[in-house]
Formats: structure tokens, sequence, C-alpha cells
């Protein structure tokens, strides 16, 4: 492989995807543009945006390191997508385009009074906090096997990178730099995938019986044992945060609203699932392909299950090819930040900023304001993203640090969501009580392996999965029971 070649190609890559975030920043010079770019963008485009945040590098490193280390068991996660694009299409979208309201959360104060909203704020933003550390772990990983870069130095300045380009990018320039990298991405992948029959011995038949034997396309134990990860565990954990992704994330939601109707809106998560199904195959096919492939290799006996995609690119792809496989990723992972950190200062500035700080606009004027509001704290949200990631190094998997740290706090947001939606007679007595108390379980769902001694009877042995599922439905189990037993007497309180 020639080094430079690939740095050029990587590079030049790199700053073509920038330039055309900063030719796309139009409607980013008012706040509304910048938060769903005026609500005129097609139905494809936005699907397409949606996909390739699925596409990020918690896909490109982790989907294909949990095939290579284990089984498909984690592509059940997949299975889940048709369910909840179908709800999302059905149920969510007319809801948020009706209501008019940027941010997802508006509509709880008016429900369960302030702290309702409050608390789903700081749900949404802890989550993003540990997915953009967790895209930035996984670009870093990549790049450190193509360039042997320290991984904590790339963390560094790739988070910088990306931050000072959001500044500039808007949604608009979200979306469409999304577009081009799901093309991009799609088309490695499957080139890769391509490569890995090649390089097997015996072709794709002798691929598929090696990996056969090795019961790498199992999909886990169909028992129902919610101890371990089988099939039933990541179902359901993949339904619920699925549910959580089209129904109550912010990013989802600026989505919605940026398209320029509500069937393009519903076009866009059918697409956006419709692909993911069967691309994410294509990543788990990687993985196991990258097992048969390697096997043996004395060279490779020491890889890592998330380092053996990069180790691929960076040894067999030829010159060039490796690096723009690489700024893809990159460029991919960018644009996944992009959408976090613009979602997240848009929850800043209306559901914190506008909320608490100044509900009036000061002397400079609203908009002026808001813009600065929006671009301090996409700065802001950048720095404790990048520190996150810093966090996450030595981590066993990256897939596993993601699916764990996001359904601790989609477990407390979605059953709030759940209780509004499906428990209309419930009011703020019953949510606080049942938040208060699903709050209260899946902390103690959470800290529970660690218990030693005396206190070890009180551990859970449930996956930490089942956190995220068990949490929802205590919120909405306990926030039932009360609405139940207060009657119309809890609408009154709070």
């Amino acid at each position: 492989m020639t080094a430079g070649l690939d740095l050029f190609v990587f590079a030049a890559y790199v700053l073509a995807v920038i330039a055309l975030g900063i030719s796309l920043a139009r409607r980013s010079r008012t706040a509304r543009g910048f938060m769903i770019a005026g609500g005129a963008l097609p139905g494809w485009a936005v699907g397409l945006s949606m996909f390739g945040t699925f596409l990020s590098s918690n896909t490109f490193i982790g989907v294909p390191g949990q095939a290579f280390g284990g089984n498909w068991n984690a592509f059940v996660f997949s299975l889940s997508l048709p369910v909840a694009a179908f709800l999302a299409a059905r149920w969510w979208i007319p809801f948020y385009r009706r209501g008019g309201a940027v941010s997802a959360y508006d509509h709880l104060e008016g429900r369960f009074g302030r702290w309702a909203r409050t608390y789903a704020v700081a749900c949404y933003l802890l989550t993003q906090f540990a997915r953009v550390g967790s895209i930035l772990f996984g670009v870093a990983l990549a790049m450190n096997a193509l360039t042997g870069w320290p991984v904590a130095w790339i963390i560094l300045c790739t988070g910088f990178v990306v931050t000072i380009y959001t500044l500039v990018g808007g949604i608009e320039a979200v979306i469409w730099t999304d577009v081009i990298q799901s093309v991009v991405l799609t088309v490695g992948a499957l080139i890769v995938g391509g490569l890995l029959i090649l390089d097997a011995p015996g072709g794709l038949g002798g691929l598929l019986e090696t990996a056969r034997a090795a019961e790498k396309f199992s999909l886990g134990s169909f028992a129902f044992d919610f101890t371990t990860s089988t099939f039933w565990v990541v179902l359901v954990y993949g339904l619920f945060i699925n549910f959580n992704n089209f129904g109550i994330d912010q990013s989802y939601v600026q989505r919605y609203h940026a398209a320029n109707s509500d069937r393009a809106a519903q076009r866009s998560v059918w697409l956006a699932a419709g692909l993911y199904l069967p691309v994410s195959a294509v990543f788990f096919f990687i993985g196991t392909g990258l097992f048969v492939v390697l096997q043996g290799q004395p060279e490779a006996a020491a890889v890592a299950a998330d380092q053996a995609f990069p180790y691929y690119i960076s040894t067999r792809l030829p010159g060039g090819a490796a690096g723009l496989l690489i700024a893809a990723l990159f460029a991919a992972a960018m644009s996944s930040i992009d959408t976090s950190l613009n979602s997240s200062a848009t929850v800043i500035l209306s559901d914190i900023y506008r909320t608490y700080v100044r509900p009036e606009p000061g002397p400079v004027g609203a908009e002026v304001e808001d813009l600065r509001v929006l671009r301090r704290a996409t700065v802001g949200i950048g720095a404790l993203g990048t520190g996150a990631a810093l966090l996450m190094i030595g981590a066993a998997s990256l897939l596993d640090v993601w699916w764990t740290v996001s359904g601790i706090f989609a477990g407390g947001l979605l059953g709030l969501f759940a209780l509004d939606r499906l428990a209309p007679r419930a009011g703020p007595a019953a949510a606080q009580a049942g938040v208060t108390i699903g709050v209260l379980v899946i902390v103690w769902m959470t800290v529970s392996p660690r218990l030693e001694g005396g206190l070890a009877v009180l551990r859970i042995p449930l996956h930490s999965y089942m956190i995220t599922v068990i949490g929802t439905l205590t919120i909405f189990a306990v926030g039932l029971l009360v609405s139940r037993r207060l009657g119309t007497r809890s609408a009154a309180i709070g």
C-alpha cells in the first residue's frame, strides 16, 4: 500500500466534503434554517440522511467486529427496523408535523409540567454525548490502523475539525453530505465484500462452509433466556431502541420537519429502514469474511475484533483505495456527528435557553441571539463528545459500549413518552411517580453487576440490553397504575 497516496486521497476527500458542506450552508444563516432548512428538502434526501446516520463508525467498525469476534446475533437488531418505521410513519410523523414545534420535547411541558420537558432534554443530551464519543472512537480506531497515529490524538483532532465544520453547516449541509457518504460507504462495503470472497480459500463456497462450521451465521440462542444476548434479548432491545430513534429522537424529529411534506417525511423513514436492513447484512458478512480470511495468519493473530476491518483495509486494499475508504468513514462519521451536534444545539436553544435563561429576546434581537446560542452550544457539545471518546479508549467492543450506554439513557425517556401517548388519563403526579421509580430501577440494574460481598444478593441477572426495556416498562406501568388510582385528580397536580 502506498501510504503517501492514501493520505493524499484522504486529505483531498475530506476537504471536498467540507467544501460541499460550506457551499450548502445558505439556509443556516437563520436559526430556523440552521435547525430545519426551511422545511424544503425532498423525502429521498432526508431518508438517505437517516440511513447515513445509521451508517456511522458504529456500523462500519462495530458491526464487522461483532461478526468477526462472535456471530450474527447483533443483526437481529436490524430486523426490528421495519416495525419502528411503520409506527413512525403512521403515528409519530403526523403528530410532530401537526404540532409545529421544532423540539421533540416541547409538548411534554403542557402535558406533565416543565420538569418532564427538562428531564427528557437531560436524557437526550446524555445520549448524544455517548453517541458522539462512540463515533469519534470508532473513527480513531480505523485511522490508527491506517496511519499508526495515536488514538487519543486522532480523537482530539477529529473532534476539533468536526466541531468547527458544524458551526457553518446547518441541517441542510448535514443532510446533503449524508447523502453522499451513504452512497460512498455502501459501495465501499460491497467492494470489500467482493475482495473477501476472492481472498477466501475456496471462494464464496469455501467462505460460507468455513463460517457455517464455526457457527458464525448464528443469530443467537432462541431460548427465552434474558440473562445473555439471545435472539429475543437483541430483538426486544432493538424494538425499544428503534422506537426511541424514530419516535422521540430530536435528530429524527428535525428531519421530519426538514422534509417538504408529510408524505415525503413518511417515505424518508421507509427508505432509511429499507436500506439499512440489507446493508447491515453486508457489514456482518464482512466481519464473517474477515474471520475466514484472517484465521491462521500469524501477523493477524493479535488483531482485536474492532480492529479487524481497519487492519484488512490497510493491508489488502491497493494504494489510494484504502485512503478513499477511510476518508469516506471519516466523512460519514463527520456527518453523523453533525447530526448530533445540530440537534443537541437545537434542544439547548429551545428547551433550555428559551425556557429557563432568557424567554424573551435580548437587545440584539431574537435572530442574532438564537444563532449565537446555537453555535456556542455546538462547540460545547463537541467538546463533551470528544471527552467521552477519550474515556472509551480500551473498551472491549465499540458496539457493546454504545448499545449499553444509549440503552440506559433511552430507557428513562421512552417510558415517559409511552405514558404520554398511551395513557391519556395520566397526569403530572402519575408521570412523576413513574419516572422516579423507573430511574431508580435503571440505576439499580446498571450498578448491580458490580455489587460484591453481601450486596451481591441484590444483583439483577438480566443482560445489560434489558435495562432500556425494563426501565421503559417500569415508568409506563407505574404511571398507569398511579393514574388509575388517582383518576382525574392526577391531572390537577403539578
